[in-house]
């Protein structure tokens, strides 16, 4: 082997082992990992410790041998090669990454068929502001509590075929009939576990992926179908990656819940029946956590029936959600809000066949710095762009009406809009959305709104959740603001198929706005109404011909 050297011969090891294992695991296959004999270390089989991946044998327990091993060693690859292994709760362990392979799908056993149990959930509290799912995450396919390094890769497939979907509600003060379980003497979960249904959760799970108080974690390249309540949900997590993943599911996509540093890129998300995205900041740690330095770029979501992602026909769904207009798939922030939000940024995303992009803050809280920004959507069901502030306050005693401000969206383009649900942001009587800024958006619809439309005055509900539809068709044919202070909208245009008789901008109760740049089919005159507001300063208006 004259003119070979050992490390040319190391680099062709790891090159050989990389195309065979088919996962995105270059980084970890470094010369440095290479014994001097030439064997790839820091890689670890699960078949050597047992998993068949013939669909039929329970491999979770060889799974979770070959990550403790990896553990054990300082760390290392996990290998899960092609097969379907059907699995129960997988935990993950610190500076272990499980690299699963292009034809490897892991299947969430179902307990009343495989013989066997998912791990208990583990956070019961005194007060459960959000509703189980949200709280626990032990009860999950694959999950990581308190783990660092750690991650998932490759272009495998985590199918939840025997996870669940739904689960208990919320047990807080708010609730009829709640009792203290510390005025009891109790345990919470003593308490909480006289309840049948809580009890009927046990050695279920209900999430694809679960992690809690995490640091650094990358989740990568692979695809979730089916997943349960949520494809991936991460509390406290610190600096994580989730890029490109494809997730296929009738309940949420991607939680991101009470977390610092998360870049969220490339993802594909199909999720008819809930969120695609969403952040979150419950009070799942026990404790108020802000949701900060949050990143969505790049993303696609829908709603389009369930697995016509997958298999390419796009399918559209016919679900019809409690309000009966039709799928959800949005991007949202806000469903909990205890800890409130800041510096968010959602750039570069494609939205289809789904709801409008949808914030705000409902459990107090304060939502400040974001940006929705080069946002291409089509056939939004109901409002493209909406802030709500409320005041549900499904939170401690004492909470009061959170906050929205220093809001912007940009160069956003809307077609196939629903008439009757134009942009808008709500804020409460005494409690107004600050500084929220529309710029440079272009929305089509059909028009058709009637004089009997324009006269509409929307219902006031100031213990809302953070969905709108309670609203009803609204008075605007552009944009609705109520309760709202410094408002500014430049360089916009609306387009309709059909005349619309609703004025443009319609304020109740805005105390501060600039107007201008904008091109419509209404002329000025009819361009703005005001009801109860100041300081409206109304600049050019351009008649389409």
């Amino acid at each position: 082997m004259t003119g070979v050297s050992l490390d040319m011969l190391n680099r062709a090891e790891v090159s050989r082992r990389a195309a065979l294992l088919g996962v995105a695991t270059a980084a970890a296959m470094s010369p440095s990992m290479v014994r001097a004999t030439g064997s790839l270390a820091g890689f670890h089989d699960v078949r050597d410790h047992g998993a068949k991946g013939d669909g039929r044998t329970v491999d979770s327990d060889a799974i979770n041998k070959a990550i403790m091993a990896a553990a054990r060693a300082g760390g290392g690859t996990v290998v899960v090669p092609p097969g379907r292994y059907l699995c129960f709760s997988i935990r993950l362990q610190s500076d272990v990454t499980l690299a699963l392979a292009a034809g490897a799908v892991i299947e969430a056993a179902d307990p009343a068929r495989h013989g066997g149990r998912y791990d208990a959930p583990e956070n019961y509290l005194e007060e459960q502001f959000q509703d189980f799912g949200i709280t626990h995450v032990h009860n999950s396919l694959i999950y990581g509590d308190g783990v660092s390094n750690a991650a998932i890769v490759g272009r495998g497939m985590l199918h939840g075929l025997g996870l669940d979907r739904e689960g208990p509600g919320a047990h807080w003060h708010g609730v009829e009939g709640w009792q203290s379980a510390k005025a009891l003497g109790l345990s919470p979960r003593e308490l909480l576990l006289r309840d049948p249904k809580e009890q009927a959760t046990l050695g279920r799970a209900n999430k694809t992926i679960g992690l809690m108080n995490c640091r650094n974690i990358l989740l990568r390249d692979f695809t979730i179908l089916q997943a349960g309540h949520f494809g991936v949900i991460a509390h406290g997590v610190t600096n994580m990656t989730i890029d490109a993943l494809t997730i296929d599911t009738d309940r949420d996509g991607i939680d991101i819940d009470c977390c610092r540093d998360v870049r969220v890129t490339n993802c594909i998300v199909n999720a008819p029946k809930d969120d695609a995205i969403v952040l979150k900041s419950s009070y799942a740690l026990g404790r108020k956590v802000r949701c900060e330095d949050i990143a969505i770029l790049g993303c696609k979501t829908s709603g389009y029936a369930m697995g016509s992602l997958l298999d390419g026909s796009y399918r559209k769904s016919d679900y019809m959600a409690p309000d009966k207009i039709g799928p959800l798939g949005r991007i949202k922030m806000g469903t909990e809000t205890n800890g409130g939000f800041r510096n968010i940024l959602i750039s570069d995303c494609t939205c289809e066949a789904s709801r409008g992009i949808l914030i705000g803050v409902v459990d107090g809280g304060t939502m400040e710095d974001v940006v929705v920004s080069d946002i291409v959507m089509r056939d939004p069901v109901n409002h493209p762009l909406f802030v709500h502030q409320s005041g549900r306050l499904r939170a401690p005693e004492g909470t009061t009406i959170g906050r929205c401000r220093r809001i912007r969206f940009d160069n956003i383009q809307v077609s196939g809009a629903n008439p009757r649900f134009p942009c808008g942001l709500t804020g409460q009587k005494g409690y107004p959305v600050e500084d929220v800024t529309f710029s440079n958006i272009f929305v089509q619809s059909a028009g058709g709104g009637t004089a009997a439309d324009a006269a509409r005055v929307p219902e006031e509900r100031p213990a809302s959740s953070l969905e709108v539809t309670y609203l009803g068709t609204l008075p605007a044919q552009g944009l609705y603001a109520r309760h709202a202070e410094r408002l500014t909208v430049r360089n916009v245009e609306f387009v309709t198929d059909k005349p619309d008789a609703r004025p443009l901008f319609l304020l109740d109760d805005v105390q501060g706005a600039t107007i201008d740049g904008v091109t419509s089919a209404q002329p000025r005159g009819k361009a703005l109404v005001q009801r109860g507001s100041s300081n409206v300063a109304l600049g050019d208006v351009r008649t389409l011909g």
